[in-house]
């Protein structure tokens, strides 16, 4: 399939031009940026006017391929030809850009423009796929041949991964998690965030947490005759910023309807990372859940990139005393890859699978 990436320029684009390099099933046929960029050929886009320097942050070097594409005005981008739009750039440019795009096109985004929507889904393996047939009432609503499907929060993705199989076996009551979230979830602010976070833990994210909160009742939800109801589950959170590059970082305390030792929360979670991972797609981990013995585990410099960075690792389970039927746990996901547009890809690739696409 071919594809437009929005806000090719920025970090979460960036992210999408990496991992779509050499995708077996999309191929890059256009970028997409602001005015600043437009009219550029992409190798130029990224490069700083007055330094020189290359201004790329996904790892490596920008695949030669798309160096001398064109870059696009978001705006104006054309859309005939391309049979999906990934969306990377900010939630108020997004509000704008993207249901012109799905007057025509599928949209998948990592903005949180649209997450809230009563019609709008939001998709994760092993937790709400059931959800994307919200997206043929949605483009009846609005009358669209396209569709705006965006990502879940990066900070909810690794705790609704682990929920998920807890509130099937279990059943969960009430959910307490504190994170630590990696600089590079605060953007590129040229050195501020950096600066700010060594030697440092930041204790507020603006809007972090009322994410958090709004989307974990999304995600663990259903979907009754053709309409989401959200799940009942309590959901409080303080979200911090740590001195990690990379991987939020979450301690996690639930009260479960049901009683389960942490033998058996381990199992429950170890078998459904394993039956996610049965979609055979090409951007799914041999498991979508990894739980450590080790009781230093998981940790962001050790475990992120479990699974290329798909994997979300668990560690520390153990009762929780302050609830009658209680665990806790610790989880390390990777904010940029399964959090961010990585994470969107392998959404876009189950569409594809199931013909939604």
């Amino acid at each position: 399939m071919k594809v437009a990436i929005v806000g090719a320029t920025g970090i979460a684009g960036q992210q999408f031009v990496a991992a779509l390099a050499e995708h077996p099933w999309f191929r890059i046929a256009r970028l997409g940026a602001s005015p600043r960029s437009a009219g550029k050929k992409y190798g130029d886009a990224l490069r700083d006017e007055s330094t020189g320097s290359l201004r790329w942050w996904a790892g490596g070097s920008p695949p030669e391929s798309v160096l001398g594409m064109i870059v696009e005005n978001g705006e104006d981008l054309k859309l005939d030809n391309v049979d999906l739009v990934f969306s990377a750039v900010e939630s108020d440019v997004a509000a704008d850009l993207e249901p012109m795009y799905a007057q025509t096109t599928p949209v998948v985004s990592t903005a949180s423009a649209f997450r809230y929507e009563d019609d709008v889904p939001l998709l994760l393996p092993g937790v709400s796929l059931q959800q994307a047939t919200l997206l043929r009432r949605q483009q009846k609503n609005r009358g669209w041949k396209g569709f705006i499907l965006p990502q879940p929060n990066c900070t909810v993705t690794g705790l609704a991964i682990t929920l998920k199989p807890l509130d099937e076996r279990f059943g969960v009551k009430k959910v307490s998690m504190v994170s630590m979230q990696g600089i590079s979830g605060a953007g590129r602010s040229p050195g501020v965030a950096a600066l700010d976070a060594i030697d440092n833990v930041i204790p507020y994210i603006p809007s972090e947490e009322e994410k958090v909160t709004a989307e974990a009742r999304k995600l663990l939800g259903k979907v009754v005759a053709g309409k989401l109801v959200e799940s009942s589950v309590k959901v409080s959170c303080t979200c911090t910023r740590a001195a990690v590059l990379e991987g939020h970082t979450e301690a996690v305390s639930l009260e479960l309807e049901r009683p389960a030792t942490p033998a058996q929360a381990a199992a429950a979670l170890r078998t459904a990372g394993k039956r996610a991972a049965r979609l055979k797609l090409p951007s799914m981990p041999e498991t979508l859940i990894y739980v450590h013995d080790d009781p230093f585990r998981p940790q962001p410099r050790l475990d992120r990139d479990a699974g290329d960075g798909m994997t979300t690792s668990v560690g520390r389970i153990r009762e929780e005393p302050l609830y009658r039927h209680g665990l806790r746990y610790m989880l390390v996901s990777h904010n940029t890859k399964m959090g961010a547009a990585k994470g969107a890809l392998l959404i876009a690739e189950y569409l594809l699978d199931r013909g939604i696409l």
